[in-house]
């Protein structure tokens, strides 16, 4: 039974997918056997983490990061879980947004990213690299190698990145895309792991009927949460969908455009999670290009190092775990 078929607020009922008895959301972890794991030692799954996440009484909020270091760093910051983003990834691999990088490539990415940090991350799988085939491949392998979830969009493959202007954004077939999540939940092992449904019916010029109707089938299909997008400048069309909603199953943001909506707003809302996007990468392009403008400038690297516009050497060494690495070289060497 998909746990949130019977999730309607805060604080109602849901099957715990461990006990498979109704639980409170607002409950940290759902049942005794998580509360026994904790007690235990026994480590709790990252994905674990993430659905509680999902499921907690609280809005969460998910930091993009790109590659192994911009996810040490977000959790670092203090986030408890990141945005694994297909714009940012295929950023700084130096290709475009449109599944130039191919799918072995970004999860080779993931693997670093999943290794430098202890905090689960959601992957931007865009529309899972082809059919429901390719999908359920794609997250057998992120089950594989630690991932928590994945996030597909209806939208057919190679992508267009929702916020481009002017291009056309063709959507997926509401009955294959369902099919898809079913195919992609009927193939993980983990109950944990998380398959988001991610609607474009607004980034493709279609109205609140259609986001509507997308979004019942893809949660019946089996979907952990609906990832409602918008690129208007304002949350207009979040809330006409959150208030038809009706709290049917938790919703999930990405407010890059409308982001003058204050979070309190979100939280009023009701929304479960809140995802920064893309802002590391565009934090990072920023400050490289301002760094090799001067440089070329200068031609010298004294400015730089004196008004503190890189970071010294020694925090990129505590970033990258250095220490254990000295502790356990006077350990295993002789």
């Amino acid at each position: 039974m998909n746990s949130f078929k019977t999730w309607l607020t805060r604080g109602s009922q849901f099957i715990c997918s461990h006990c498979k008895e109704s639980r409170k959301v607002n409950y940290a972890y759902p049942c005794m056997l998580q509360q026994k794991r904790r007690h235990s030692g026994e480590p709790v799954k990252k994905s674990s983490v993430l659905k509680q996440m999902l499921l907690s009484n609280q809005l969460e909020f998910l930091m993009e990061a790109h590659s192994g270091l911009s996810a040490k760093i977000a959790e670092d910051s203090g986030f408890k879980a990141i945005w694994g983003s297909g714009l940012s990834m295929s950023a700084q691999l130096g290709v475009r947004d449109c599944n130039e990088a191919s799918w072995t490539q970004v999860l080779e990415v993931l693997e670093f990213m999943n290794d430098a940090c202890d905090i689960p991350i959601l992957m931007d799988a865009d529309t899972g690299f082809g059919n429901f085939n390719n999908a359920r491949r794609l997250v057998k392998k992120l089950e594989q190698i630690g991932i928590a979830g994945a996030c597909l969009e209806d939208k057919l493959f190679p992508k267009t990145n929702s916020l481009h202007d002017g291009r056309s954004q063709p959507l997926a077939d509401i009955k294959e895309f369902s099919l898809k999540i079913q195919a992609c939940k009927d193939t993980l092992k983990d109950p944990d792991f998380l398959v988001v449904a991610r609607v474009e019916a607004f980034i493709a010029g279609w109205g609140l009927e259609e986001a509507m109707k997308r979004a019942e089938a893809y949660l019946e299909a089996g979907a952990d949460a609906i990832l409602m997008h918008s690129k208007k400048s304002d949350a207009s069309e979040i809330e006409g969908f959150v208030k038809e909603w009706k709290n049917r199953g938790p919703v999930i943001l990405v407010p890059t455009t409308y982001y003058k909506t204050p979070t309190e707003r979100f939280r009023e809302m009701n929304i479960s999670m809140v995802i920064w996007a893309n802002h590391s990468i565009r934090a990072s392009v920023l400050a490289m290009k301002a760094l090799t403008r001067r440089l070329y400038k200068d031609q010298n690297i004294q400015g730089v190092e004196d008004d503190n516009q890189i970071v010294p050497v020694k925090e990129l060494f505590r970033l990258l775990k250095e220490a254990e690495l000295i502790e356990a070289e006077n350990k295993y060497l002789p």
